[in-house]
């Protein structure tokens, strides 16, 4: 008599055993052949990372401005000069201020005679690391004259330091609106799945009030409602408070619909049974049977928050100078003079453009891998 052995697969060096496995790794295999997915992981990790070390990243700081380079085009990196030589270290045309003829003003002109080496490690303005740690440390920079991948605004500061800083504050806005908003949905959804009658009746109404608001006026008016002489800090708080009281409606359903379903199951009968109280059995057992569902109802949720920080502050509702976010970037491309005389103020919107996507990716990918039924 012979026994059949479960099949092996090999998968990133190791022997995968599906018998064996946990309910996460087996979520974690069948993520890794989502492709989309891995490449939205990759792009959140380097944005996790630029906002974790921004100081470090960025050149120059925020506030910093190139008064010999005002509304300077991005400078592109090259490895070889006009004469067709090629340059181990990349480099950038130098800048020359020459006089327009015509409107009399100081433009800034390419000078192919002379390069700058971009090196990387250089030593420059000195940063506080969140605030704690002093140094002067960055990733890449020039010793002589300046180096501006994304260009300068009107008043000549870096967008590429910008970017990175507000990079920052977008993502932390996202990521706290989206925490906060899961423990509200998690608490107040519970209580109307678990308990239902009087409660569910109540909490259910208040989410269908919410959710017949239309979403831009209510951000609107609740960000309109805000004092405008807080300062950066407490608007910053505002937001992410007000957008996660708006979000956590979606979740809330979720949770309530899944307690509806669980809460008559043999093995929660068993947990009352043993005198397992209503809190521990609703964080205990129920929540973590689909709570790989409420994961990727998170990774959906973060795009809504970002955006709609984004549409504020665009609109000038939202964060204000001199806090640096996605949204703060491109209010300054509103008017169509900003946009055909400076089109690279618009860089910062292929930052929100990739972070939506990549959690959308993601939460592709989670989907189907927490799916039981997926191949």
């Amino acid at each position: 008599m012979t026994v059949a052995t479960p099949a092996l697969t090999r998968a990133s060096g190791d022997f995968q055993r599906p018998d064996v496995a946990t309910q996460w790794q087996l979520m974690w295999w069948r993520f890794k052949r989502h492709h989309m997915a891995m490449i939205g992981l990759g792009a959140l990790g380097l944005f996790l990372f630029i906002s974790v070390f921004a100081e470090f990243v960025a050149p120059y700081g925020p506030l910093q401005r190139s008064k010999s380079y005002l509304g300077g085009e991005p400078m592109p990196i090259h490895f070889f000069d006009a004469q067709g030589d090629f340059h181990l270290r990349p480099f950038v045309y130098a800048r020359v201020s020459k006089r327009d003829p015509v409107t009399l003003r100081l433009l800034p002109v390419v000078d192919q005679q002379r390069v700058w080496p971009i090196e990387l490690f250089v030593r420059g303005d000195s940063y506080k690391f969140w605030g704690l740690i002093e140094s002067d440390l960055h990733l890449f920079g020039v010793k002589e004259g300046f180096v501006h991948f994304f260009g300068t605004d009107h008043l000549g500061r870096d967008q590429f330091s910008r970017t990175m800083y507000a990079t920052r504050i977008s993502m932390s806005v996202g990521i706290v609106g989206v925490a906060v908003s899961f423990v509200l949905g998690t608490i107040i959804g519970g209580i109307s799945g678990y308990f239902g009658g009087m409660a569910d009746m109540l909490i259910m109404r208040l989410i269908e009030f919410i959710r017949s608001i239309p979403t831009l006026p209510l951000w609107l008016a609740l960000s309109a409602a805000l004092p405008r002489d807080w300062t950066s800090l407490q608007v910053y708080v505002a937001i992410t408070v007000l957008l996660a009281l708006i979000g956590w409606t979606h979740l809330a359903r979720t949770v309530r619909s899944k307690l509806l379903a669980l809460r008559e199951e043999e093995f929660v009968i068993a947990a009352r049974l043993s005198g397992c109280s209503d809190a521990r059995l609703v964080g205990r057992h129920l929540l973590p049977s689909f709570l790989s569902f409420l994961i990727v109802d998170l990774t959906i949720a973060f795009p809504e928050v970002l955006l709609a920080e984004t549409s504020l502050s665009f609109l000038g509702l939202g964060l204000r100078e001199p806090a640096e976010s996605w949204g703060v970037l491109l209010y300054a491309a509103q008017n169509i003079r900003s946009i055909a005389h400076m089109p690279w103020l618009l860089i910062p919107g292929a930052f929100v453009i990739v972070a939506a996507l990549a959690f959308n990716f993601i939460g592709d990918g989670m989907r189907d891998a927490a799916d039981p039924y997926a191949k």
